[in-house]
C-alpha cells in the first residue's frame, strides 16, 4: 500500500520538480475556467466545488473545501474560456478516508451526470492522500490537447461516507477559442461590387491553360 503525502518529511518523490514559486506559476489554469458556468454535482452546500479552483498559493487554505453529500462521489462539470492543452493535475485533501482514491476525467463532453459516467472515461488516475497537494498526475498530452470543457468524476474514497477536496490545481497552456457567432462580423448587408474586383477569379483563370 502506497504511503501518503500528508505529513512533514521528506517529499522527494517523482513527482515534484522545481521550487513552490516555479509550480505556482504553471497552476494557473484556474483563472482560465468559465466559474459562472463550473457544475458539481452532489456536493454539500451548493456553489462550494467552485471554491477548490484556487491560486497554488492558497491551496493549503482549510476554510474552502467541497465535500460529498449523499454518498462519496463528486463530478465536476468544467468549462473553459478557450482551449486547454492540460499536461498537470493536483489535488488535495486530508489526511483520513474522507481522500478520494480514484480520479476520472472526460474531455469535451458538457453537462455530463452521474448517469453518463458508466461512459469510458478518457483517463483514470488512483490517487494517494495528498494534503498539500505534492503529488502531480500528468494527463495524456495527445487526448487532452485541445480541452474546452473538463469533467472529473471522483468515484470513491478511502472508506469514508463523503468525500472532501480542498484544492483541484490544473497546470497547462491555454489559447483563445473560437467563439460561436463570431462569423457574423463578416456578413455584408449590401456587397459593394466596387470591393470585389474578382481578383480571385482572374488568378484561377490563369491556371486555366
Amino acid at each position: 500500500m502506497s504511503h501518503g503525502h500528508c505529513h512533514d518529511g521528506d517529499h522527494d518523490h517523482e513527482h515534484g520538480h522545481g521550487s513552490s514559486e516555479d509550480i505556482g506559476l504553471h497552476y494557473n489554469l484556474f483563472e482560465k475556467i468559465d466559474k459562472e458556468n463550473l457544475e458539481c454535482l452532489n456536493e454539500t452546500v451548493d456553489g462550494s466545488g467552485k471554491l477548490v479552483f484556487k491560486s497554488w498559493e492558497r491551496r493549503l487554505d482549510r476554510i474552502e473545501f467541497v465535500e460529498s453529500d449523499a454518498d462519496e462521489e463528486l463530478l465536476f462539470n468544467i468549462p473553459f474560456t478557450g482551449n486547454v492543452k492540460l499536461k498537470g493535475i493536483r489535488i488535495a485533501s486530508e489526511d483520513t478516508d474522507c481522500h478520494p482514491n480514484k480520479l476520472r476525467l472526460y474531455k469535451n463532453k458538457p453537462n455530463m451526470t452521474f448517469d453518463d459516467v458508466s461512459m469510458e472515461p478518457d483517463q483514470v488516475f488512483d490517487l494517494q492522500k495528498d494534503c498539500e497537494g505534492l503529488l502531480e498526475y500528468n494527463p495524456k498530452i495527445v487526448t487532452f490537447s485541445s480541452v474546452s470543457h473538463l469533467t472529473m468524476h471522483f468515484p470513491s474514497n478511502f472508506g469514508a461516507e463523503n468525500t472532501k477536496i480542498y484544492y483541484i490545481g490544473l497546470k497547462g497552456e491555454w489559447t483563445p477559442g473560437h467563439k460561436h457567432g463570431v462569423t457574423i462580423c463578416t456578413y455584408e448587408a449590401r456587397p459593394n461590387i466596387d470591393d470585389h474586383k474578382l481578383k480571385h477569379l482572374d488568378s484561377v483563370t490563369k491556371t486555366i491553360d
